[in-house]
């Protein structure tokens, strides 16, 4: 049985919203720590509902924070309790974006998920396995799991970009074309961009590039904003 995600809102209130913007957070943060992000994305993309799930589980070394699964080497869990909970957490976040979506009254082909960190990991593992193709998934500073499963159990293929901080001392740049190598090979079409000079975060260049790609991939490209 799935948990039930608590998520913040911004932007397009419920019942006007014609796009989502699903935001995931990284290990020990919560949703509303990505939620200021529709501050400056929301004028961009307009008509859009930005939603920011808190992760099922309170974070081992930050309770008052939250974690999609549990990191061996940061909170001395098993591998198995690690791979237990990623699976738990996946069902979670599926079962979540199916209400959410049906709730919202909007296709997938105009949902884009935005993760950080663990958020990143959670879309990029999500995104390819979902019955429906949703409009692109944006990584910031990520990695992709399981790579050596992504070609047998790929059904969807959304357009992806990846971003990363040639500086990041938590998550290693090379994350970035190891997932990009992986994708590329099971047919997606990726994009990227590195943030120079940048650590375990998210840059104004790096906001910007994502800014254009989710506006071409949900159809605003041509509308003013």
């Amino acid at each position: 049985m799935s948990r039930t995600l608590d998520s913040g809102r911004a932007g397009a209130p419920k019942g006007q919203a014609e796009r989502l913007v699903v935001l995931l957070h990284g290990y020990g943060a919560d949703g509303a720590d990505l939620l200021g992000l529709a501050e400056p994305l929301g004028p961009h993309l307009p008509g859009t509902a930005f939603l920011a799930p808190n992760a099922p589980e309170r974070c081992t070394v930050n309770p008052m924070g939250f974690q999609w699964f549990p990191i061996p080497w940061i909170d001395g869990s098993s591998q198995e309790e690690a791979e237990a909970g990623m699976q738990a957490a996946v069902g979670d976040l599926n079962a979540w974006l199916a209400a959410t979506l049906e709730d919202e009254g909007i296709g997938p082909e105009r949902l884009i998920l935005l993760g950080f960190s663990q958020g990143t990991m959670m879309s990029l593992h999500v995104a390819p396995r979902l019955g429906d193709e949703i409009a692109g998934v944006v990584g910031f500073s990520g990695r992709l799991l399981q790579p050596e499963l992504l070609a047998d159990e790929v059904v969807s293929r959304p357009p992806v970009l990846l971003i990363h901080g040639d500086q990041d001392e938590v998550v290693p740049p090379q994350s970035l074309p190891e997932a990009a190598s992986a994708l590329q090979e099971a047919g997606f079409d990726v994009y990227a961009h590195v943030m120079k000079g940048t650590g375990h975060g998210i840059a104004p260049d790096g906001l910007s590039v994502a800014l254009a790609f989710m506006r071409e991939q949900l159809g605003l490209e041509d509308q003013a904003g």
